[in-house]
Order: structure tokens, then sequence, then C-alpha cells
């Protein structure tokens, strides 16, 4: 078996005890209609609501404070930020939910990695599982993982502090997919309190991954749509 990331039990610790969600300052809607809602989550937010009285506040619960009736169809990471997708019903719950699992949405996020980039396209395929003993951590492994590709292309490198802003297009949706293929080939994202090595952890004060864009069919009235938000950093 081969794990490919830098163990850091006082990370991880953190990540599981720990939970000090932003201040809830208004809902960020980039699209709605009688059927969902797509919104802006913040980095350090929960996607739903998590295990104890603690982890009750996420972005799930903030809006059902003002759309009672919405229903998550997919998550995010706590660390990362951007677009998430709720139905405003079950059967709209279900039609999203299977376009998630028929590969049918189109995701494309945009992160800082540490250091350059050799090629300025790529893909990545490597197999990944949950590592049990270690959770939430996933690591790669190419006797049992399940398959997982990402695509990126490099934007812009930043000398200054040796970083690289790229895009990310996951063609799975595997946990943690995009923090740990990134890390493996030796590019781990900026401010990722899991996987990246201290050095790279202290480059900034968050998880600088974003979710920028979704694109479907909406599974109603068969318009093509697309929505994007602003990446904050």
């Amino acid at each position: 078996m081969l794990s490919l990331y830098p163990y850091t039990p006082q990370a991880m610790h953190s990540q599981a005890h720990e939970y000090n969600p932003p201040p809830h300052t208004g809902l960020e809607i980039y699209y709605q209609d009688a059927f969902l809602l797509a919104l802006n989550k913040p980095s350090g937010l929960l996607s739903v609501p998590g295990r104890g009285e603690h982890k009750q506040d996420s972005l799930a619960t903030r809006v059902q404070l003002e759309y009672p009736e919405a229903l998550p169809v997919h998550r995010l990471d706590m660390a990362t930020s951007g677009l998430m997708l709720m139905a405003r019903n079950g059967a709209i719950q279900r039609r999203l939910g299977l376009l998630f699992e028929q590969r049918r949405i189109k995701k494309r996020y945009i992160a800082i990695v540490n250091g350059k980039l050799e090629h300025e396209r790529g893909e990545i395929k490597l197999p990944l599982i949950a590592d049990w003993s270690r959770r939430p951590l996933q690591r790669v492994d190419h006797e049992i993982g399940k398959p997982a590709v990402t695509t990126y292309k490099l934007m812009q490198y930043h000398s200054e502090n040796d970083t690289t802003r790229i895009e990310l297009i996951p063609e799975t949706g595997r946990t943690h997919q995009l923090r740990v293929h990134m890390q493996a080939i030796g590019h781990a994202i900026v401010g990722d309190r899991l996987y990246a090595t201290e050095e790279v952890q202290k480059k900034a004060a968050r998880l600088l991954l974003h979710a920028e864009m979704l694109a479907f069919i909406h599974p109603l009235n068969g318009r093509e749509i697309e929505i994007n938000s602003e990446v904050p950093f």
C-alpha cells in the first residue's frame, strides 16, 4: 500500500475537534428559481451539520432558515469555498443527485498550489481510498483505491512566494480528490491543514481552493445553466 502525503497529527487533531465557523452575514445566492438554489459556501463552514451540538451550524442550516424546503444535493469540504447546489423539493434533489452520479454536472475549481508546475496542462490518474486509521484523511492506493481523475491547467506563476494559480477540473468526485492529487504530484494546495507541509500551510490563513463554476442542464426545463462565482483569493 502506498500513502502519499505528510501526516501531521496536530493538523488532524485540530480539524477533528475545533469548529469555528465564520459569522453568518447573509446568504450569497448566485442562482435561484422555483426548483433549486446555487449558493456560495464560505471557507470554514460545514456544508451540512456535523456530529454533536457544536457542529450544527452549516450552509444547509443557514439556508433552511430562509428556505425551509431546501435540501442539500452535494457537499464541499469545510475548508473549501465556492458554489453549492440545493434543491427545493425531494424530487429535484433526486434528479440533481443523479446528474452528479452520472458526471453530467461540470465543475471547475481555482486553487493556488505550492511550487511551479512543469507542464501547462496535465491529467492526474491516482486511485484514492479512505485511510480509516487516520480519518478523515484519504490516500493514494494502487491496489484497492477507487479510480480518480483530475485535469489541471496552469494560470499564473507567482515567483515572489513560489506558488502557482491553477484551474482544476475533477472528472470524478472522490473525497479530498483535488487536495490529495495535487499533494501527490508535489504541489500541495496552499493552506491545506491536512495534506500540506507546515511550510506550505503557513503561506495562507485558509485552504486556497474555490469551487468557481457549475454547469448543467436544468432537470425540469432543459435549459443550459452555467453559474460562476468570484474567487476570493
